[in-house]
């Protein structure tokens, strides 16, 4: 019952009261003395009545009022508290592209309306079946999968596997901040020792990245972040729809640290400071001899500008980092390492690790630099990637394989992709990439690992892409123990190879959600 049904029918009410409580009629003057005080008594109720009502009148418009503006704060904060979208998810998870400039798009999404809620929630998986086949026992270049007998038996391999899943919460803190928070599972890269990819180690999920990120490019080209994530350096991106590139496999880092970038219109720069020690993946500073991550003395910046050339946009950068990856020395202990088994005199084997091992204290930082350019164009792009140490990687020489000098670390990537019509609903896209990791001296088992990747892919949705590859790689060259050492081994050899062959054929969906 309505509020104004409620007084009307209090004021009737009152009325019938008076009325039950008439006195019986004595005379006239009494009479009219008693209708003249119910009309009286009436006059108030109604004066009572009317305040009431303006009273209720005035609260209705008052919450009327609190409701419109609590709208119009809602749609300027945020239409909702949680949201999805699947796009946003599948760029900002793909590891093929824009692999070290996420902040930059997150930006650029936020400034499109794609984070329109206050938590964006989302993910990807990607599905893989491959054929893989070796010209040497257990040796599998294809570096999308670690390249050791612990994932690889025989000559050849094959599987139907999950090869990662993520899952991704951005959070739009103020118009200003954004906090950003990465799981990932991906038991066929993962770092774990002495475990398959069925083995408890490989099968967890872990913070692959989380930050802090700050800007605004409605308001500045400033932009910062502090965290965990991707070291601004190289470009590290592929043509290719799934396999990274070898640029990214022998440069790409992720490190803690804060990071400054400036973008505006053509000009991207970027700075920053990376903790010392060693990190997840390519940086190492040592931290007075050690690699205890308890200084922030390691730094990278890198530079590129786009400017147009005919149809096209072309994009050139320059990167420098100070500590990288390759600075371990080769590790060697006869008295405890070394053995000399009586049945075979004079042969002598490591039985302890040896060599190099990566994310091992070193005694001198090996700085790096990387050169590229990007050509992009309406139906496809072209580029070229040149990253190198300018300094030998100690661990390259093998002291008793005293013929081979220690050498820097150069690493090159060329490619290009098209995007073919063929009277489909969307492009089908085809790409050739070719990749070389030169590591040793020339004529060293470890000199190099050369890949090239012929790719297909076809978006079903922009979240969703069917892809297939073609991968052929020559030589076998791990980064641990690359220049030898390794568990088991002859002293004085390498289980680095230059005659090993690899072919695969994989075929995958990337989807995000």
């Amino acid at each position: 019952m309505g509020r104004s049904k409620i007084i009307s029918f209090s004021f009737i009410l009152s009325i019938l009261a008076c009325v039950i409580n008439l006195p019986a009629l004595a005379g006239d003057e009494e009479m009219n003395g008693t209708l003249e005080s119910i009309l009286q008594r009436l006059d108030r109720l109604e004066a009572e009545n009317s305040e009431l009502r303006k009273l209720l009148a005035e609260q209705d418009a008052d919450k009327e009022t609190m409701g419109s503006e609590t709208a119009t704060n809602e749609v300027k904060s945020g239409l909702s508290l949680v949201g999805f979208n699947a796009a946003y998810s599948f760029n900002v998870l793909d590891h093929a592209e824009m692999t070290n400039t996420k902040q930059l798009y997150q930006l650029k999404s936020q400034a499109d309306g794609q984070l329109a809620n206050k938590l964006t929630l989302g993910g990807q998986i990607t599905a893989l079946v491959n054929y893989q086949s070796a010209t040497e026992n257990s040796k599998f270049g294809w570096l999308m999968r670690h390249p050791t007998s612990a994932n690889q038996i025989g000559k050849s391999a094959s599987e139907a596997v999950v090869h990662s899943a993520n899952i991704n919460m951005t959070g739009r803190l103020t118009e200003d901040v954004i906090a950003y928070l990465e799981l990932l599972y991906n038991p066929e890269q993962n770092f774990a020792a002495n475990s398959s990819i069925t083995g408890l180690p490989r099968n967890n999920a872990n913070v692959r990245k989380a930050y802090i990120l700050w800007g605004n490019l409605d308001k500045t080209p400033w932009y910062g972040a502090l965290g965990k994530m991707d070291i601004p350096f190289g470009w590290n991106d592929t043509v290719s729809p799934f396999t990274n590139s070898t640029n990214w496999h022998s440069f790409a880092g992720l490190a803690y640290g804060a990071l400054l970038g400036y973008s505006a219109e053509n000009l991207h720069l970027r700075a920053m400071a990376i903790q010392g020690g060693a990190q997840f993946r390519n940086a190492n500073m040592p931290v007075d001899g050690t690699n205890v991550p308890s200084r922030l003395n390691n730094f990278a910046v890198d530079g590129n500008y786009t400017f147009p050339v005919g149809a096209g946009l072309l994009n050139v950068g320059l990167s420098y980092q100070h500590g990288s990856s390759y600075c371990q020395n080769f590790v060697d202990t006869p008295q405890s390492a070394h053995s000399t088994p009586v049945v075979v005199p004079g042969v002598t084997r490591n039985i302890l690790p040896q060599g190099v091992q990566h994310f091992n204290d070193c005694t001198d930082n090996v700085e790096a630099m990387v050169a590229y350019g990007v050509l992009k164009y309406d139906a496809g792009q072209v580029f070229l990637e040149y990253a190198s140490t300018l300094d030998v990687w100690p661990g390259t020489a093998n002291p008793y394989i005293q013929e081979y000098e220690a050498s820097k670390n150069k690493t090159f990537t060329v490619g290009g992709r098209y995007a073919l019509g063929l009277g489909l609903s969307k492009h089908f896209d085809l790409s050739l990439e070719f990749s070389r990791f030169n590591a040793g001296a020339p004529g060293s088992d470890w000199e190099k690992q050369d890949q090239v990747v012929l790719g297909a892919s076809y978006f079903l949705t922009p979240a969703v892409n069917l892809f297939s590859e073609a991968i052929h790689v020559e030589g076998w060259v791990p980064l641990n123990f690359l220049s030898g050492g390794n568990p088991s081994s002859l002293v004085g050899t390498s289980w680095s190879s230059q005659s090993s062959r690899n072919n695969i054929l994989n075929f995958g969906l990337q989807a995000g959600f």
